[in-house]
């Protein structure tokens, strides 16, 4: 994380988003959460209407997730931090352990993300994301 500024919550940020990528679920992921916080996803490809999850549904969806993706990574690219608020940008890719529609397992899904954290007490209790998933398209045999 060269260059990136060491505010503290920066640094938790980072770290969380390095437990997603490893498939961090139940109380290992929780260690980031305030018990209210209020995760928000905006409408993008994967949630058309978005989706709105609190401390439970998170961690649900963590689990799902985990047996969705064989593999994710998160790329920071930018972190600001300005008192108790985060603003991260990211590139994130995930390869399917399992189909997802018609993509076959193996189909590799990629993301700009922009995550807007607020703490408190140190962790999380806001997420807003801004996910721009690429085409969620099979690739196409060259012509």
């Amino acid at each position: 994380m060269p260059g990136l500024p060491q505010h503290p919550h920066v640094e938790t940020a980072v770290r969380y988003h390095e437990a997603v990528a490893r498939g961090a679920v139940g109380e290992e992921l929780a260690r980031y959460f305030h018990a209210c916080v209020v995760q928000e996803e905006f409408p993008n490809a994967l949630f058309p209407d978005g989706v709105r999850r609190d401390l439970s549904d998170v961690l649900e969806s963590a689990e799902r997730g985990r047996a969705l993706l064989g593999h994710q990574r998160f790329e920071v690219h930018n972190a600001v931090a300005a008192g108790d608020q985060v603003a991260v940008e990211v590139t994130w890719t995930g390869t399917l352990a399992t189909p997802m529609g018609s993509l076959p397992a193996g189909h590799v899904l990629r993301a700009r993300i922009a995550v807007f954290l607020e703490f408190r007490d140190g962790k999380i209790c806001a997420q807003r994301n801004y996910d721009c998933y690429e085409r969620l398209v099979r690739d196409q045999d060259p012509v």
